[in-house]
């Protein structure tokens, strides 16, 4: 990927966060917030802060194969303890994760979440890297709620650089 990686601080991220949590609040405050583990953890806590969200779940989904810059991916998306979802019975659910740039972990989850009956499910993705988007579909039309869009690779406060 061209160019030098962009290194968010906690400042930035919270920023990002915040305009998140603002996007999600004027489409109503979500009874229940999905972190998609590990990365996604971080501003799904942030959010469910922000929102006055206590319900905060997780599942943990990878695409990449290790947490260097420009780090391989798995053909598609590897979920695991799918079953810490719970029950989402006619819950309306915000999925948050860190960053999305193919928009297939982000797709994979909001089917694993209609899948335990939910009335709603929005996602939001703290940044989405337009440089990895494979799909055609643009980005705003395929995740609710964007925080950022860049064309390099990320790296966040918690990641070793």
């Amino acid at each position: 990927m061209a160019g030098e990686p962009i290194v968010l601080d906690w400042v930035a991220l919270s920023g990002i966060a915040a305009r998140v949590a603002g996007l999600a609040r004027a489409g109503g405050v979500p009874d229940v917030v999905v972190g998609v583990s590990r990365n996604g953890l971080v501003p799904a806590v942030i959010i469910c802060h922000a929102l006055g969200v206590r319900d905060l779940r997780s599942v943990h989904v990878t695409r990449t194969v290790s947490d260097g810059v420009d780090a391989g991916k798995t053909p598609e998306p590897v979920p695991r303890n799918v079953a810490s979802l719970g029950d989402l019975t006619g819950a309306d659910v915000l999925i948050v994760d860190d960053i999305a740039g193919s928009g297939a972990t982000l797709r994979d989850v909001a089917g694993l979440v209609r899948a335990r009956g939910p009335a709603t499910v929005r996602t939001a993705a703290c940044v989405v890297n337009r440089a990895n988007w494979r799909d055609h579909i643009d980005p705003h039309r395929a995740v609710t709620y964007i925080g950022a869009t860049v064309d390099r690779w990320v790296i966040f406060p918690w990641e070793t650089r």
